[in-house]
């Protein structure tokens, strides 16, 4: 008979099995770093293809109900896509001659700003002199053998032109690429669920793909519609109070507040600064910024989160989240394509069961709950 105890000692120890779960974790994160790097890098190129098919999934419902009438998506498309560009084009125009005006007038307006707040900047100077005087100190003790080395930046004209050169690029490819979307109908949708082999999956990215094309035209639309009425309110206060060209004012804040969070407080600064120039109070210019902020937050903490709240149930933690995290990507381009990206995500986090924890962070914030004491 064999011995139980050579033949416990003969048998191989059982081998640990590695930890899956941890592995797809770690290949997750590593994913989302290099996600995130490559769109960092490849801004020039995502950006211009996002926005084009973000403004095609906000038309496409149009060009579909015209498309019910008998109308061709091709002749909808080129006719909503022109009006766009007219439309966007023409406001900036309006806006652009003030505003070109303010950076022409800014050494004039420096200086009046800082004769108004003469008493308020005094102490300000004073440590700015007293820095002055260490480095004249430090300056004056260095060895004059050793050679001193400027950087000189590029001029303001320069990065202006280089500015307006790639905002131009941008928009002419989105505006191209949305008209190609839009006029070919339904070809990339079918194109898409024909992709999937199985029904089961044709129908989840069906209704992925049309949840994601009514949540974010519902929210471009609702956004502008906030935007637009809180533009003529400004606009209305402005113009009570004395504002110069309130009209501006109103174009001014309809286009910065698509900007959540740091658009109000842009408008808001610069309300400040004109007000200064423009009136001889510091009381009476004060009324310029309080105007616009107190617009601003009824609509930002109780007008936007209920409408949006109901229709699109987003929490506002994961939107200011996602604001911050595309601001500090890629700017203030960022900061607009940031909600409707997260739109997108909430769709595809309701519809996919392994993103159903992301996708519950992202809804709305529902009451907890009571329960009894453990």
């Amino acid at each position: 008979m064999t011995d139980p105890d050579i033949t416990a000692q003969a048998a191989p120890a059982p081998t640990e099995q590695p930890d899956l779960t941890a592995i797809r974790r770690t290949l997750g994160l590593i994913l989302l770093v290099l996600l995130t790097i490559g769109f960092y890098f490849a801004k020039e190129v995502i950006l211009p293809l996002l926005m084009g098919t973000l403004l095609a999934l906000t038309l496409s419902p149009t060009v579909r109900s015209f498309q019910r009438h008998g109308l061709a998506p091709a002749v909808t498309a080129t006719a909503l896509v022109l009006a766009f560009a007219l439309i966007v084009g023409a406001s900036l125009l309006l806006v652009s001659g003030p505003v070109s005006g303010w950076i022409n007038d800014a050494p004039q307006l420096k200086a009046q700003l800082s004769q108004k707040l003469q008493a308020l900047t005094s102490s300000v100077e004073v440590v700015k002199q007293a820095s002055d005087q260490v480095d004249q100190i430090t300056s004056g003790t260095a060895d004059p053998a050793v050679q001193k080395v400027a950087v000189q930046s590029p001029g303001l004209l320069t990065v202006a032109v280089g500015n307006l050169v790639s905002i131009l690029a941008t928009t002419l490819v989105t505006l191209v690429l949305a008209l190609f979307l839009l006029a070919s109908g339904d070809l990339f949708y079918v194109k898409l669920i024909d992709a999937f082999p199985r029904f089961g999956d044709k129908k989840r990215a069906l209704r992925i793909v049309y949840g994601i094309e009514r949540n974010v035209s519902r929210y471009v639309l609702l956004v502008t519609i906030i935007n637009a009425i809180l533009g003529v309110v400004i606009g209305a206060g402005m113009w009570l109070i004395g504002m110069p060209q309130p009209f501006v004012w109103a174009l001014l804040a309809f286009f910065v507040n698509f900007l959540p969070y740091i658009g109000p407080l842009f408008g808001a600064g610069l309300a400040a600064a004109v007000a200064i120039v423009s009136f001889d109070h510091l009381g009476h210019a004060a009324l310029a910024p309080a105007i616009y902020l107190a617009a601003a937050s009824v609509e930002g903490q109780f007008i936007t989160p209920v409408v949006l709240g109901r229709n699109l149930e987003l929490n506002t933690v994961s939107v200011f989240v996602t604001v911050v995290f595309w601001g500090w990507l890629w700017g203030i381009a960022g900061g607009l394509m940031a909600v409707p990206f997260l739109v997108c995500l909430k769709v595809i986090c309701d519809n996919v069961s392994s993103l159903g924890t992301l996708g519950s962070f992202l809804g709305e914030i529902s009451a907890v709950p009571e329960t009894g004491d453990p």
